[in-house]
């Protein structure tokens, strides 16, 4: 009799103790057995899932949808059949991210899966810091490989000039200053598009770019001053048609996202012809429509879907990178916009940016 009453003690001081448990966790848990049947569950899972006294003892099948979570009725069955644990994040429909953890209750006897216990921590914060962690990345990516596009035309330029500089005759020194200027300018040019693309550093939006309220003739104007020399020594016919002028805008990146078009349309252009780029912009619904048009070699259908890769290059025989197209298809969508292109072989090519407004 003393033995049963000591049993008794001991399962009574057992069960206060898993209730005291219960009561102070911190973690969201459900305990379900082996029918399905919701038997127990934390005041924090009350909580977090709107579940009140009265589910305990009722199907899970009744009340699933507390949980927001469409497979959580397949993954407790397969645990169930399976004998293994489970983990997995998950969101839920009102768009809050766990950690999901169910493991098979086991009884010890017959090691027969009798039930399952899930525990959900939630973990939506780290979700969004490790995706403010990717858009940094992204953004630093991109900020490097821009310089390093951008800086190559005028580095480009100003090698030259030296080199024409070093082969002129003593006779020749007339065109040294013109030669220098061209120097001076590379130069000034450089500066430049290094303190756009690293002035973010130095305010306290740290490496954060800033829209502003822009007029695109502007952009326009500042892309033909920074091809200049290549505009000039192609004899290329720029021509703008601006129905749609103002947006708002990082001007650095909206000025590199044309600047790339405008300067693909001047080195990739037809040897049969002078080569003539159209810039046009419009409203379509929600977007402003940018379209760099031009008369050049044309991009095969073949490659048409492969040229925003990052390095791969419109044409071997070209100097250029495979950086430029890359960079305009990742500004325009970081923007939340699109990118369309159209090209006939030998006839030219047709790129629209779609820009929200």
């Amino acid at each position: 009799m003393n033995n049963k009453n000591e049993q008794i003690s001991s399962l009574i001081e057992l069960n206060e103790e898993l209730e005291n448990y219960f009561r102070n966790t911190i973690i969201p848990q459900l305990f379900i057995d082996a029918h399905l049947i919701l038997r127990k569950f934390t005041p924090p899972a009350m909580r977090q899932f709107s579940l009140q006294l009265t589910d305990v003892g009722r199907p899970l099948t009744e009340i699933h949808e507390n949980f927001r979570f469409p497979t959580i009725m397949e993954n407790i069955q397969h645990v169930i059949d399976s004998g293994e644990v489970l983990e997995k994040e998950i969101q839920t429909t009102d768009l809050r991210w766990y950690q999901m953890n169910i493991l098979p209750y086991i009884v010890q006897k017959n090691k027969k899966t009798n039930g399952v216990i899930v525990t959900f921590v939630e973990i939506t914060m780290r979700i969004r810091d490790l995706k403010e962690q990717e858009k940094l990345i992204a953004e630093h990516e991109l900020l490097l490989d821009t310089i390093s596009h951008d800086i190559k035309t005028p580095l480009t330029s100003l090698g030259l000039t030296i080199e024409m500089l070093k082969q002129l005759p003593e006779k020749g020194m007339q065109r040294f200053p013109v030669l220098l200027e061209k120097v001076e300018n590379s130069l000034i040019k450089m500066q430049h598009i290094i303190h756009d693309l690293t002035d973010a550093r130095e305010n306290e939006h740290r490496y954060k770019a800033v829209d502003e309220l822009l007029d695109f003739e502007h952009i326009i104007e500042d892309v033909r001053l920074t091809l200049a020399p290549q505009i000039k020594e192609s004899k290329a016919v720029i021509k703008s048609e601006i129905a749609h002028s103002e947006i708002k805008f990082v001007r650095r990146k909206l000025r590199s996202a044309v600047y790339n078009l405008v300067n693909n349309s001047i080195k990739y252009r037809s040897k049969a012809r002078t080569p003539e780029i159209h810039i046009k912009t419009y409203q379509k619904d929600d977007y402003m429509v940018i379209q760099v048009s031009d008369n050049g070699m044309g991009i095969p259908e073949a490659k048409l879907g492969n040229i925003f890769k990052k390095y791969e290059r419109i044409s071997r025989s070209g100097e250029g990178s495979g950086i430029g197209l890359y960079l305009v298809k990742e500004i325009i969508e970081a923007s939340g916009g699109k990118i369309e292109v159209e090209s006939s072989l030998g006839e030219g090519t047709v790129f629209r940016l779609h820009v929200k407004l």
